[in-house]
């Protein structure tokens, strides 16, 4: 619990809602803000912070209350919600912040005295992950609609030491596996969510709100088996890359921009993310042989509502490594050749990134996903309906997997891909679409080897 002796105090205004005398302090820099239905009510809460602070009593940086109304006030789940996004906020990435009110946002419908007046799922999935839980809001005036349903969240919400009942919180689980139409979410999805619920437990009992975590004593079920590996028929083989590859060069000028982009994800297995910020002071490329990339951080998509900066990439480094780790990757000549050419007829940005957009500025994932679209009507039909390359993201498993039916080893493999030589076999270990007669060969020459010729 974070105590501050700095408070503010301001004077009660009136808006035009159900509750319509708002009271507004706050403790350090922090906003908090609480509404009436009556100016008496509004005055009397007002004169409480004030006796407080005048007193020389310390405020609960998260809650806003003194120390005193602190001890004398249950906690409820939404408050206890926002204290948790609160206290992640800071030090977790755009992508993280926006999976941390997702969470939230999925559980919270669940745990309220009654649904009588409850808002509709859209309209509560606005409030609560637009506002509720994005603490680049709390400042902000939220729209009255938002603020009704956000109030009424508020009032109907059940202690946080509610979840010491375990039919609770199987329930609060069952509604993480919910998707906003009612049909079951994917497993990745529904898992990394129940670790968000988990650990927002564990800061519960950190903060005294409950006793213990009961989710470890709750025996619940997937919906479904979780699957972490990729189907083969999605992998294209290095002869189908080469199609595609060629398809988007051909396609327009937007397609030659962005040739050289998907042969950093096929030929050096990198993420869509670490190429947009790639720069040309990290690449090796001579005139003859191979090159090498050095990989060192990420630009991925999060949103505005979610970076720091305000813009809609965030920057970070390697996925799961160290802030300044560089991963180094060697390149053939036929991606030495194909950047050497962008950089050529394109240049590179002013901050040194090789890829940008006509105008400057960062790729956009819809721009290139729609490039790799029309690039697939260059497969067959068949290919099409098999889901063959469907994602760019397809175009890394598909470098992974050539690399490994090279002959390469596993653990380098694994380093230049830039994960563990577990994720290697459990995710992106896939033959080609020509492996099986491949593997059939190889096996029916070692049988013919122990053969005895008949007489």
């Amino acid at each position: 619990m974070e105590l501050s002796y700095t408070v503010r105090i301001w004077s009660i205004r009136k808006r035009p809602y159900r509750k319509p005398f708002q009271l507004r302090w706050q403790v350090g820099t922090r906003p908090h803000s609480e509404s009436f239905l009556t100016v008496g009510l509004a005055e009397s809460r007002r004169a409480q912070l004030f006796t407080a602070a005048r007193a020389g009593e310390a405020f609960d940086v998260e809650s806003g209350l003194p120390t005193s109304m602190l001890k004398d006030q249950e906690v409820s789940w939404y408050a206890h919600a926002r204290l948790y996004i609160g206290m992640k906020w800071p030090h977790a990435p755009a992508s993280t912040r926006r999976t941390l009110a997702e969470a939230m946002a999925s559980v919270m419908p669940a745990l309220v005295r009654d649904t009588k007046g409850m808002p509709d799922v859209n309209a509560a999935r606005t409030a609560l992950y637009g506002w509720a839980f994005n603490v680049k809001r709390w400042g902000e005036e939220p729209p009255r609609d938002v603020a009704a349903a956000l109030a009424w969240f508020e009032r109907k919400s059940l202690p946080a030491s509610a979840l010491a009942d375990r039919m609770l919180v199987r329930q609060a689980l069952d509604a993480l596996t919910l998707k906003l139409d009612g049909g079951t979410a994917a497993a990745s999805t529904i898992r990394r969510k129940r670790a968000i619920f988990h650990n927002s437990l564990v800061y519960a009992v950190d903060a005294g709100h409950l006793k213990d975590n009961p989710l470890p004593q709750v025996r619940w079920t997937m919906p479904e088996k979780v699957e972490d590996e990729l189907d083969p028929e999605c992998v294209p083989s290095p002869e189908q890359a080469e199609i595609l590859l060629a398809a988007v060069r051909d396609q327009s000028a937007r397609g030659r921009r962005l040739a050289a982009f998907f042969g950093c994800i096929y030929y050096a297995a990198a993420r869509p993310a670490e190429v947009i910020g790639l720069r040309l002071r990290d690449c090796d490329l001579p005139r003859r042989g191979w090159g090498s990339l050095r990989l060192r951080e990420t630009r991925p998509r999060s949103g505005s509502a979610w970076t720091d900066s305000g813009e809609a990439h965030d920057t970070r480094g390697l996925k799961h490594r160290p802030r300044k780790a560089v991963r180094p990757v060697p390149i053939p000549p036929e991606l030495v050749a194909m950047l050497r050419w962008h950089v050529t007829a394109f240049g590179v940005a002013p901050d040194g990134r090789i890829f940008q957009t006509s105008r400057g500025g960062l790729i956009q994932d819809t721009g290139y996903g729609e490039v790799w679209a029309v690039a697939r009507e260059a497969l067959s039909v068949a290919e099409r309906e098999s889901g063959l390359a469907k994602r760019p993201y397809d175009l890394r498993h598909a470098a992974v997997s050539t690399w490994l039916s090279s002959g390469v080893e596993p653990q380098l493999v694994a380093k230049r891909a830039g994960h563990s030589v577990a994720v290697l076999f459990r995710v992106y270990a896939k033959f080609l679409g020509n492996g099986d007669d491949a593997a059939n060969a190889k096996i029916s020459a070692r049988l013919r080897q122990g053969r005895t010729p008949p007489a």
